[in-house]
């Protein structure tokens, strides 16, 4: 269809919004952190640069890696958490005994789902209000589905894509826009996967490799965009995960394929990404916005 004059002249009339970056400077949200104090022991200086502060939301709250990782941050200071989830009902036990074991820390639960932007943005205020603010976002909130490409329906696409990359991003704004408003700063970190790097074997899993990659660059957008307001984004590229998605008989021979096809052998421990969500998190990753971070035991070797 022919484009009008007038449209045509609308197009090259146009302006495009421009990103506003940091000064860096000591009065903007992304000045350098304050020395050290000097009356810490060396014991001290250590707890203090892994300290985490504030109130974290971590998405697929229910789920074992959110669980691993809730259960890291506030080991190492957290003072409020929330977990988001379609049925958080479903980790009860696991999450009262974090409310046992860290008895000053507020621990929240809301039940929603990611892909609705509206539950998404009531549930980060309702965060916000109980708690205080949202001074951290960790999305682990995904779906994966094995399915020969040529076989998948629109709806199997769709579903992949709105949970792992539109939930993401509804979540990232609406943390974005309450830190914000608070004049606040905000650590965030998606969680991508070895499967945005290269392609998986043996399973077909294209929806969910495009869901994971788009992450990547969703992370690169929003670390440049929100810089200016002391918002870091980051990414974690777990590879395969010894948890309960990939277990069970009908998996063995996958498993087999996957540790053969991994230099260090084996998959890994939940525990094992704890350090880098602990480390981006907290006051340890200042200077680390824009990047992604492979976990995968040397899969992406080869």
């Amino acid at each position: 269809m022919p484009v009008s004059a007038s449209a045509r002249a609308d197009l090259t009339a146009r302006s495009i919004p421009y990103m506003t970056l940091s000064t860096g400077t000591s009065s903007s949200m992304t000045g350098p952190p304050p020395p050290m104090p000097h009356y810490l022991s060396a014991e001290g200086r250590a707890m203090k640069r892994f300290a985490v502060e504030g109130n974290a939301i971590l998405t697929g709250g229910a789920g074992t890696l959110a669980l691993v990782n809730a259960r890291a941050l506030l080991e190492h200071g957290l003072s409020g958490l929330a977990l988001f989830d379609l049925d958080p009902s479903h980790a009860d036990i696991a999450i009262q005994s974090l409310r046992t074991d860290f008895p000053n820390a507020q621990i929240v639960t809301k039940r929603l789902n990611v892909t609705d932007a509206a539950q998404v943005e009531q549930a980060v205020e309702e965060t916000a209000a109980e708690l205080g603010s949202a001074d951290i976002l960790c999305c682990f909130a995904g779906v994966v589905g094995c399915q020969h490409a040529i076989d998948m329906t629109p709806d199997e696409w769709r579903r992949t894509l709105d949970v792992n990359t539109t939930g993401a991003f509804f979540c990232a704004q609406a943390v974005a826009r309450k830190q914000t408003s608070l004049t606040l700063p905000c650590a965030i970190t998606l969680i991508a996967s070895i499967s945005a790097h290269r392609t998986n074997y043996p399973q077909p899993q294209a929806a969910y490799n495009a869901s994971k990659a788009a992450l990547l660059s969703l992370k690169s957008s929003l670390a440049a965009e929100w810089a200016g307001y002391g918002i870091r984004v980051n990414s974690i590229s777990p590879g395969y995960m010894d948890t309960v998605l990939n277990e069970g008989e009908g998996l063995a021979d996958a498993r087999r394929v996957w540790a053969e096809r991994c230099p260090l052998g084996r998959m890994g421990s939940p525990e094992e990404l704890t350090g880098l969500v602990v480390l981006l998190s907290g006051g340890a990753g200042s200077y680390i916005t824009g990047a992604d971070f492979v976990v995968d035991g040397g899969q992406c070797c080869f």
